[in-house]
C-alpha cells in the first residue's frame, strides 16, 4: 500500500503554504477561488484525506458522539455464534414461512427509530455517531470506555447507574433520553407518556364497558414506565374503578416477556376482557400467545401497546397503540448536545415531545 500523501504534499503539489491548505479545508469562503481551486485539484490528484484525528488534537474536539442502549430485544435474541468456516456455508435454505412466525416481526423498534433520528441530526450537524449497545452490570464500564472517544454522551435513562453518569458528567456533557425532568446535571429528552397512556386506557374502559383489566408493566426502575403506569391510574380513577383491582404483571420491554405475561393469562383460569401493555414489543408478544391459543382478537380480549413501532402497523389484527415520535426524540437529543457543546455553562433543559393515540384493529370492535 502506497504512503498516503500529507498536507505537507498538498502544500508542495499546489505551490501554497499548509496554512492555505488548512484554510481551503476548514473555511474556503475565506480563500480566493483561484487558490481554492488550485488546492482542491492537488487534494483530488494525489487522494488526500483530512486526518480526523490531527483536526481533533488541534480544537480539542473527536467530532463524535456517543449514544448508549441497553438493547433489550436485540440482547434477548442473541445466541451463540460458532466459528464460521466459508468452505461450511450453505448456499441457500428453504424455510417454511407460511402465514409467518412472531420472531419475523424484529425490526423498526423502538431504538432503531431514536437511533435513525439521532444519526440524521448527527450528520447534518457535522458529527460521527458511535452506538454502542450493553446490558446488565456491564454498562458502567461500557459507558466509561466510550466517553474517553466522544465530545458527549447520549443515554437512555437507569440504562447506566445514576452514579456512573454523575461522574462522566464533570468530563463530558450527557443528554439523557426517556428521562423525568430534573434539577440534575443533565440535560433530557421524553414524551407525553402519562397523557398517553391516560387517554389510551380511558378509551378501551369508557368505550367498550370492559370488566376487569389486565396491565402488563415494564421494568420497575424505569421513567417512561412509572409515568405510563399513574396515566393508566388515573384513567381506571376517573370511571371509579380501583387501581389496585387489575392484574398487573410485570414484564421487561421486550417480546418475550410479552409473551411470558399472556401465558400467565391463559394459566391464570380467566383472561381479562383487556390487556393494556406499558410498550408495543410486549403488547405483540401478548397477542402472539393469545392469538396461539385460539382468542379473539378484540372479540374476546382487547390488547394495546405503546410506542407506535412499525411491526405493530404489520400485526394481525394491527396493534391499538400510542405513537411516540421516537424519530424526533432522537433528533432533540443531539440538539441539546450541540446546545451544551456550544455553551457548556447553560441550565439543564428537558424537552417533552407529544404523542398520538392511534386506535386500530386490536381495540375496535365493530
Amino acid at each position: 500500500m502506497a504512503k498516503a500523501p500529507t498536507v505537507y504534499d498538498v502544500a508542495a503539489d499546489a505551490g501554497v503554504s499548509i496554512a492555505t491548505v488548512s484554510r481551503v479545508l476548514r473555511r474556503p469562503a475565506d480563500v480566493r477561488e483561484s487558490t481554492r481551486e488550485r488546492v482542491m485539484a492537488s487534494v483530488r490528484d494525489l487522494g488526500y484525506v483530512p486526518s480526523g484525528s490531527a483536526r481533533g488534537l488541534a480544537a480539542r474536539r473527536t467530532g463524535a458522539l456517543g449514544l448508549y442502549f441497553p438493547g433489550f430485544d436485540a440482547m434477548d435474541d442473541l445466541g451463540e455464534l460458532s466459528e464460521i468456516s466459508a468452505d461450511e456455508l450453505p448456499g441457500y435454505s428453504i424455510v417454511d414461512d407460511v402465514g409467518g412466525s412472531p420472531e419475523s416481526h424484529q425490526f423498526n423498534l423502538y431504538f432503531d427509530e431514536v437511533l435513525r433520528g439521532a444519526e440524521l441530526e448527527a450528520w447534518r450537524r457535522g458529527f460521527a455517531l458511535t452506538v454502542a449497545v450493553g446490558r446488565g452490570g456491564l454498562a458502567a464500564d461500557a459507558v466509561r470506555d466510550m466517553a474517553g472517544r466522544v465530545d458527549g454522551l447520549l443515554v437512555l435513562a437507569q440504562s447506566v447507574p445514576d452514579a456512573a453518569l454523575e461522574q462522566l458528567a464533570r468530563r463530558i456533557p450527557i443528554v439523557v433520553l426517556a428521562s423525568k425532568a430534573h434539577d440534575g446535571p443533565f440535560d433530557n429528552v421524553t414524551v407525553s407518556n402519562n397523557e398517553g397512556m391516560h387517554a389510551l386506557a380511558a378509551h378501551v374502559i369508557a368505550g367498550l364497558d370492559i370488566g376487569e383489566i389486565a396491565y402488563v408493566a415494564g421494568p420497575l426502575d424505569s421513567p417512561d414506565d412509572i409515568d405510563r403506569w399513574a396515566g393508566f391510574e388515573s384513567a381506571l380513577r376517573e370511571r371509579a374503578l380501583d387501581p389496585n383491582d387489575a392484574r398487573v404483571i410485570r414484564g421487561e420491554f421486550t417480546r418475550a416477556s410479552g409473551r411470558r405475561a399472556g401465558v400467565d393469562l391463559l394459566n391464570s383460569g380467566t383472561v381479562p376482557k383487556a390487556v393494556i401493555c406499558a410498550n408495543d414489543q410486549m403488547g405483540l408478544g401478548v397477542l402472539d400467545a393469545l392469538t396461539g391459543a385460539g382468542l379473539r382478537i378484540p372479540g374476546d380480549v382487547v390488547v394495546t401497546g405503546f410506542d407506535g413501532i412499525e411491526a405493530a402497523n404489520l400485526s394481525s389484527p394491527r396493534l391499538t397503540t400510542v405513537h411516540q415520535p421516537m424519530e424526533l426524540v432522537g433528533r432533540a437529543a443531539i440538539q441539546l448536545m450541540q446546545r451544551r457543546l456550544d455553551d457548556p455553562e447553560a441550565e439543564p433543559m428537558s424537552i417533552r415531545l407529544p404523542v398520538r393515540v392511534l386506535l386500530r384493529e386490536s381495540s375496535e370492535r365493530s
